[in-house]
């Protein structure tokens, strides 16, 4: 079979099965080694630079998809509803779930030291979190873990292109201190900035 007819193949897969195709399915179809496929799929994802739809990769799989910067013109067309929009809380919550897969709402609320139900519900609501089951804790409470559509969302393929965290510092109740933070960057900023004043006027002399 020609690569041509394999990418062909590929691109009408993932079209109709309108989700995350694994590695696994696309080499049992097509029956050729994962390498083969890897560099086929790599190279679709070149064909469609120039294109409005995109082949992206999510944990072991792919999906074809339209392209984030046309979103706004494809949302009304598809869905009539209001575009969703996620508050400063709801973000919060999505980052400290990202961070920390399988979480319990309790130790979500430790952290944010808010009552955080109706951030949960609405990252439920829109498939960016979801029930990860129960852990071995008394109450046998429910734990959140982020879905492959915060990954599509947000444009990693996986959990393990997370950015680092920023380094922080925390008290006696093992809250962030926000403020000395702010500070520690704001010195760090002054003295990169008297760093290159004076290999400015070095230079100049």
């Amino acid at each position: 079979m020609d690569v041509q007819n394999i990418k062909n193949i590929i691109e009408a897969i993932c079209f109709a099965a309108g989700r995350i195709v694994t590695v696994e399915e696309l080499m049992l179809t097509l029956e050729i080694p994962k390498d083969d496929l890897e560099k086929i799929i790599d190279s679709m994802r070149q064909d469609y630079q120039n294109r409005g739809i995109e082949l992206i990769k999510v944990e072991d799989g792919y999906e074809l998809c339209s392209k984030k910067e046309y979103y706004d013109y494809i949302f009304p067309i598809i869905d009539k509803r209001a575009k969703p929009r996620l508050s400063g809380a709801s973000l919060e919550v999505l980052a400290i779930t990202a961070y920390n897969p399988r979480i319990t709402r309790a130790e979500i609320e430790a952290i944010r030291g808010v009552n955080s139900d109706a951030s949960i519900y609405k990252l439920l609501e829109y498939d960016l979190i979801e029930e990860a089951g129960k852990i071995d804790a008394p109450g046998k409470p429910m734990s959140y873990k982020t879905t492959n559509e915060f990954l599509k969302m947000f444009g990693y393929d996986s959990l393990k292109n997370l950015p680092d965290l920023p380094k922080y510092k925390m008290d006696e109740n093992k809250q962030i201190v926000i403020d000395e933070l702010i500070e520690e960057v704001e010195q760090n900023n002054a003295e990169n900035d008297m760093n290159e004043k004076s290999e400015k006027q070095s230079q100049e002399a």
